[in-house]
């Protein structure tokens, strides 16, 4: 059984949550404790291009697609990239909530994230450089149900901002190096 299995009681997958947290957080915390190189993570995510503008994307055993809607020469086949890229940084909130969460000791029944996000195109279709290319503004609305009050609730969105990778991401420059080579 998964913690997905829908068949399961609310209380049986809080019960195996906060199991499997506490347990991912120790094991971790002895093998960074051990050797602090344990700490460095390296990912690597695989891209080829399908179809029109889509890409087929593979990240470790998981592969999916990602493409674009019509208006932006895609077959809307799948999520775009900075639709995907909202989602990065709801799925990483989620998880460093309930990370914390299990860590501050705040109950944390059910999260719903939203995410929204503005973007100039401008910039994309060569229209005018002096707009930025990316998101020029992102906004998240986390809804938490739970018995906690709304202090704990938001020291909980505190300290999940303080340590969110993705939400770092989103909110700092990071340095990225670009190589093209010919095949």
């Amino acid at each position: 059984m998964t913690i997905l299995d829908t068949s399961r009681t609310s209380s049986a997958i809080a019960a195996e949550r906060a199991e499997r947290l506490s347990i991912a957080g120790s094991t971790w915390n002895d093998r960074i404790t051990a050797d602090a190189a344990n700490a460095q993570l390296t990912y690597r995510v695989r891209g080829a291009a399908e179809g029109s503008v889509a890409s087929r994307i593979t990240a470790g055993k998981h592969a999916f697609l990602i493409d674009e809607p019509g208006a932006l020469a895609g077959d809307d086949v799948a999520a775009s990239p900075v639709e995907v890229a909202l989602g990065a940084l709801i799925s990483c909130q989620v998880v460093v909530y309930r990370l914390y969460a299990q860590a501050l000791g705040i109950q944390v029944d059910e999260i719903d994230i939203v995410a929204d996000a503005d973007l100039d195109v401008r910039r994309l279709l060569g229209i005018d450089r002096s707009v930025r290319a990316g998101f020029t503004d992102v906004r998240l609305k986390v809804v938490i149900t739970g018995p906690e009050s709304d202090e704990r609730y938001q020291e909980l969105r505190a300290t999940v901002d303080e340590h969110c990778p993705v939400l770092d991401l989103f909110s700092n420059a990071t340095p990225v190096s670009v190589t093209v080579t010919k095949a």
